[in-house]
């Protein structure tokens, strides 16, 4: 039975009196609606005077806005299907979805198939539109570690056969996208994996050394690359003018932008940042656009919404727990990681909290393998509540 079946009877099946438990976890639901319809709007006002710029003059004013629906209505056919299959097959599908994601990280990188776009190779054209597989990968990544945890629970405090196999997985799927270049993904992915095998049993100490290993392997990739190296230096002083017009351009004006709004904003649809003054405001720094036109109240609201939804993603993963669903646990609470720890990066480098990263805000910032990717893992928490649920009235699923 689906769950959109199931929550029609139950609510038919209420005796009088009686207090019915609903079929899923409605605030986390409206939460999720509106940072979809959020975007969209946002998407629209960021990008709507792009048409005026040479860049983007024969795209028309309502492309990306149009293309950001089209990818949220596919986003939502496919969160559909995955909120009505059941968790013991997505279970199943860890490891063959991971090998999946594996092989189109090896695929976009062969030259004359990949995209390349400014020196990076991420892309697979699809026609009218450019598949990301690394949007995949925290998807099969979120999978295959809540899979691991449970197939390794016994061995999760030793080196060999509870640490090991997780860190040479990662560094295979680290060293492909590092290649592409893509060490936002990476980020994401990492956290994502780390932190459920962590939560999954790992040996505090082993823990450690994975994450003081990752930390070195970053400060190291950022010390050898010049161009990450300065980012750093000019996110530590973005307003030297050679900075402010150069590497550090994108954040001073973002920067700008955020103060321009001061408390409540200039309106909405009223941000003069937008004009073709900050690049990727439909995208990478719609925070800038949200903080301009909305003010300090618009920016605090998106973030109380992301941390309702990672809170929310917590509790499910402790229910499921509670219930001896470990691999329902791991996957809710893999997607509370990912949602928090993307936008935190996405909103810290916006604030100037954090250097100059390309990784989009999740359900909200304009994208296609990114928000259909978001709208998956979505669905799939909303499901492990689905089945919670559905076991607290004594059902199976």
């Amino acid at each position: 039975m689906s769950l959109f079946a199931d929550l029609t009877s139950s609510v038919n099946a209420v005796r009088p009196g009686r207090t019915a438990l609903p079929a899923f976890d409605i605030a986390l639901l409206a939460a999720g609606v509106v940072l979809a319809a959020f975007g969209l709007l946002m998407v629209y006002s960021a990008s709507i005077a792009l048409a005026d710029g040479p860049r983007y003059e024969s795209y028309g004013r309502y492309y990306f806005v149009v293309r950001h629906m089209i990818f949220l209505t596919i986003g939502l056919i496919f969160a559909l299907l995955a909120v009505n299959l059941p968790m013991r097959v997505w279970h199943k599908l860890a490891i063959p979805l991971f090998l999946l994601a594996v092989f189109l990280l090896l695929v976009v990188l062969i030259p004359g198939v990949g995209r390349e776009v400014n020196g990076a190779r991420r892309w697979l054209p699809l026609g009218p539109v450019n598949f990301q597989p690394s949007e995949l990968m925290k998807v099969a990544i979120l999978l295959f570690a809540a899979d691991y945890t449970v197939r390794k629970k016994e061995h999760m405090q030793t080196f060999l056969r509870g640490f090991l196999p997780m860190a040479m997985t990662l560094a295979g799927v680290g060293l492909l996208l590092l290649m592409e270049p893509d060490l936002g993904a990476f980020m994401v992915i990492v956290a994502i994996a780390v932190g459920i095998i962590f939560i999954g049993g790992l040996n505090v100490k082993l823990f450690a050394s994975l994450l003081g290993s990752m930390v070195v392997s970053f400060l190291l990739l950022i010390w050898l690359s010049p161009w990450r190296r300065e980012r750093i230096f000019v996110y530590l002083d973005p307003w030297n003018p050679d900075n402010a017009y150069g590497s550090a351009y994108q954040l001073s004006h973002s920067l700008i932008a955020l103060g321009r709004g001061e408390w409540f904003g200039v309106g909405l649809g009223s941000s003069v940042e937008k004009l073709h003054y900050l690049p990727e405001a439909h995208t990478d720094f719609i925070v800038a656009v949200i903080g301009e036109e909305l003010g300090f109240i618009g920016v605090a609201a998106l973030i109380l919404v992301f941390g309702f939804i990672v809170w929310r993603g917590f509790e499910i993963g402790r229910q499921a727990l509670a219930m001896d669903r470990q691999f329902n646990a791991m996957v809710a609470q893999g997607v509370a990681i990912w949602f928090g720890v993307q936008a935190f990066i996405n909103i810290g480098v916006c604030l100037g909290l954090l250097p100059t990263k390309g990784l989009t805000l999740p359900m909200v910032s304009y994208g296609g393998s990114g928000i259909i990717a978001n709208l998956v893992a979505f669905a799939i928490m909303l499901r492990v509540d689905y089945e919670n649920r559905n076991l607290m009235r004594g059902k199976r699923t």
